[in-house]
């Protein structure tokens, strides 16, 4: 009776032993930390590269360079100005496959009166008989993500539209699309679209030029995107009444929005 009543208890504590050993093993473990979105695990999609683009004008007040580039708009062709460090705004446009091609659009141009000059910009930025962006190899990362942000950088200040494609001002994708734009890459329009682009990159690994995105208006879904510099800071267009600024990730309301980083280089 006695030899039946021990095991009869053995029974009863090897599960109890067991649950308390899982109970330890699971306090114990490390847990895993959650990324504030999905870590590149794959080479970044690829956006589409512009070709050969045409540039024309060089002008001393901002002002000047947006009433140039919405001309051109208001001709269907996709213009945008920027800063080129030596006190000028220039404007560029067109996406051509050939160096003919962008040469004969811009002959047209200038026959009807719609520009005065141009110069031919490759691919890679550079154009014969002006100064262009920084220029840089295709293949050279850091030397793109600093001329994206130098880009950006060159914004800083200009009014907030509403849909704004024009440089008079801009919705933030509006900016961002520019500023891929003018490195020779096509973003698309709207903020969701940009975001599911990207590759998905964890905030840790993201890096200067990559996309952020947020979601402003709740429910989850992407609302508006900003150009990151790294260290917690970022470019875009806020609100209307407001101009471009570089705001930091650390402040409480965009540390509740954060949706996530896309990358495309």
């Amino acid at each position: 009776m006695k030899l039946r009543d021990t095991m009869i208890r053995r029974r009863k504590l090897v599960p109890s032993m067991l649950t308390a050993l899982l109970l330890a093993s699971a306090c114990t473990r490390a847990p895993r930390p959650l990324p504030e979105s999905p870590p590149r695990t794959a080479p970044a999609k690829a956006l589409p590269r512009l070709g050969y683009t045409l540039q024309a004008g060089a002008f001393t007040k901002v002002e000047n360079a947006a009433r140039f580039s919405e001309s051109l708009q208001a001709q269907g062709l996709e213009a945008a100005y920027y800063a080129s460090g030596d006190g000028f705004y220039r404007v560029r446009f067109g996406d051509f496959a050939t160096q003919e091609k962008a040469r004969a659009r811009g002959e047209a141009l200038k026959k009807a009166g719609v520009i005065e000059a141009f110069w031919v910009v490759a691919p890679d930025g550079s154009a014969s008989g002006a100064l262009g962006r920084s220029q840089f190899h295709p293949s050279d990362e850091r030397g793109l993500r600093a001329s994206l942000v130098d880009t950006a950088k060159g914004y800083l200040g200009v009014p907030y539209l509403f849909g704004g494609t024009t440089e008079r001002g801009f919705d933030c994708s509006g900016l961002t699309g520019a500023v891929y734009r003018l490195n020779g890459m096509r973003l698309p329009r709207s903020s969701q679209a940009q975001f599911e682009a990207g590759s998905p990159v964890g905030l840790a690994a993201a890096r200067a030029g990559d996309l952020l995105f947020f979601s402003t208006r709740g429910g989850g879904r992407v609302s508006h995107v900003g150009l990151y510099l790294g260290q917690g800071a970022f470019i875009h267009a806020p609100r209307p009444g407001q101009g471009i600024r570089q705001d930091d990730l650390a402040e409480p309301y965009f540390k509740k929005t954060f949706v996530g980083a896309r990358s495309y280089l």
